[in-house]
């Protein structure tokens, strides 16, 4: 232990507040909340640890913390500052679905529509539902029984919609608010539950249509009553009083973490959602933060929250502004208790499967380390290089954060100075473009460089790095044999060739760094060729100029679908029927040459 931390550790406060674990190049690791941060943090270095905690004691180089006044604002803290800096070693809220919502709009003519994603826009949002084939389902429903408008924008005349009776046709009719309304409210009350008051309407419209002899109607009313009870009526109810809640359970085993939630809406289970993530903290102390960053993001907040005992009620409840409850006895208690049984059911399925993963990824990047004598390198980056006959010259980087492909770092570059194919020139640039940026704006810089090639191009990016104060960072090339298959890694260091058996996770991993990076360039190096192909050809039509190839290549992306589309589609692109006149000649005439068979 360092004595830079030895000291901070005598010196600090029996009080509640957060504490900011960092790593040696002074990045924020990891944040935690504590009731008394000097039991809490010492903690750390005192004792032994096993997994994702014994990693994250590893790392830290220093610390701070923030002494606060009560433990309800070392919660707010510790929320703000892990959304604010994202540590690697926090909850990664990973399993966070979008379930969808039926949603009533807020403009003067409302509309029915599906939502994935829950706004304060004015609208009354009603869910979630399970998958989206059953919210479609209801939708179509309630688009059947109630007649409100369908179209994205209101045409000029009254549409098939008006004339089936399922729209009120406000595009050439006044409709009064009073009339919408009365048809929201009735939806209201269909998605809350109350599905009686439409049976016994659908069952009288059924039975005065079957008098009247108009037997097709009255069989439409009879599909309606089965479509109810089909697609909403088959859920088991779980409470009878209708209020939408969620229900928390959770475990904790071998150095894993699960949280459970049940959704009940409209007083059924709906549906469920399973989290499951490495253990620092006690378990309690994680669930509460959990609870707290879930409804952070685009959870909507029920009417009540079932929490078991052991996570502080009254806390979370200050926190949440929400109604929280420990239930003691009843329906309640069990769903709770169901909730913490399922919670240890999913991590005794799933722990073993993310151990099997886990080797794969993170304990593979981990054995690399050891095998280059570096730290663990949880960022690498892989480039690679592609052309045709030195023409439309990329690169690519791709990001490997913890031994998993992390896409949202992925870059693409277009090769500037190098000319005729030249590898060792692209790949000059594209470091250095990459690293003066990172020098220069801040940027992440790699805890190891993947090269796709041998010594000559891993002897050029080292040379780059090094002119740019990037002395240590450490490069390794994938060299490949003759049947073109990865046989070692070259060590640009030292120069040191090393040969790894096919079998082991670390060579999996760099083959599967190797075949993303190749799989990323050679997809943008073809878009780009095609793109260019495709301009070329353009630029031949006589009143076809940049901005209308621009909006050419755009709109219809290859000739065939040019020369196939409608004339209805050029109108729109107010292109004048002359210059679609030329363009549909001169593509003809240039997919004729390609299909053309010449005699020999």
């Amino acid at each position: 232990m360092r004595q830079l931390i030895k000291d901070k550790l005598s010196l600090l406060p029996m009080e509640p507040g957060c504490y900011l674990m960092k790593d040696y190049n002074n990045q924020i690791i990891y944040v935690g909340k504590a009731k008394r941060l000097k039991n809490r943090v010492k903690s750390y270095f005192t004792g032994s640890h096993n997994g994702k905690t014994a990693r994250l004691v590893r790392e830290i180089h220093d610390f701070e913390y923030i002494v606060t006044s009560t433990e309800l604002e070392s919660l707010i803290l510790e929320l703000n500052l892990i959304k604010k800096h994202d540590p690697k070693y926090n909850i990664m809220l990973t399993d966070d679905k979008h379930y969808p919502y039926i949603k009533i709009t807020s403009e003067r003519h409302p509309r029915l529509l599906i939502a994935r994603r829950f706004k304060k826009d004015g609208g009354k949002y009603f869910g979630p539902y399970p998958n989206a084939t059953a919210a479609n389902e209801t939708l179509r429903l309630l688009n059947k029984l109630y007649p409100l408008r369908k179209c994205h924008q209101i045409p000029p005349k009254v549409c098939l919609y008006y004339h089936i009776h399922q729209c009120l046709g406000p595009c050439e009719f006044k409709v009064d608010q009073e009339q919408y309304d009365f048809y929201t409210e009735k939806i209201s009350r269909f998605l809350k539950g109350d599905y009686n008051h439409v049976k016994k309407d659908l069952t009288q419209k059924m039975e005065d249509a079957a008098e009247s002899l108009e037997f097709e109607r009255a069989k439409e009313y009879r599909d309606l009553l089965r479509h109810i009870e089909a697609t909403v009526e088959k859920q088991k109810m779980a409470l009878n009083d209708g209020i939408d809640r969620d229900v928390f359970g959770y475990a904790q085993e071998n150095g894993y973490t699960c949280i459970q939630v049940f959704f009940i809406r409209q007083g059924k289970v709906i549906e469920r959602e399973v989290s499951i993530f490495d253990a620092i903290d006690a378990v309690e102390e994680e669930a509460l933060t959990f609870i707290g960053r879930f409804y952070q993001g685009e959870h909507l907040m029920p009417k009540e929250i079932l929490i078991p005992p052991q996570i502080d009620a009254e806390l979370l409840q200050s926190l949440l502004e929400c109604k929280v409850l420990v239930p003691k006895q009843g329906q309640k208690k069990e769903l709770v208790a169901l909730a913490m049984k399922n919670a240890g059911i999913a991590l005794n399925e799933k722990q073993q499967l993310m151990e099997i993963n886990e080797e794969r990824t993170l304990k593979a990047a981990e054995k690399l380390g050891t095998l280059l004598s570096i730290g663990i390198p949880h960022r690498i980056e892989a480039y690679d290089n592609s052309h045709h006959q030195g023409q439309d010259s990329v690169s690519a980087m791709i990001v490997f954060t913890d031994g998993r492909p992390d896409k949202k770092q992925y870059r693409k570059y277009k090769i500037k100075t190098a000319e005729d194919g030249d590898d060792y020139q692209a790949m000059r640039e594209v470091i250095y473009r990459r690293y003066f940026r990172v020098l220069n704006e801040g940027l992440p810089a790699a805890d190891l460089i993947v090269i796709d090639g041998g010594a000559g191009q891993v002897n050029v990016v080292t040379e780059v790095l090094k002119t740019l104060g990037f002395h240590d960072l450490p490069v390794i090339g994938l060299v490949k044999d003759a049947r073109h298959v990865t046989s070692h890694i070259y060590d640009g260091r030292d120069g040191e060739e090393i040969h790894l058996r096919k079998t082991t996770n670390v060579f999996r991993l760099l083959s599967k760094i190797q075949e993303e990076v190749h799989r990323y360039v050679i997809g943008f190096h073809r878009n780009l060729s095609k793109k260019r192909n495709l301009t070329s050809i353009l630029d031949e039509i006589p009143g076809v100029g940049p901005k209308r190839k621009t909006i050419l290549i755009r709109e219809f992306q290859t000739l065939e679908r040019m020369l196939e589309a409608p004339d209805e589609a050029y109108e729109k692109l107010r292109f004048p029927p002359a210059t679609v006149a030329r363009i549909r000649i001169f593509l003809q005439e240039e997919i004729d040459k390609k299909t053309e068979i010449i005699p020999h």
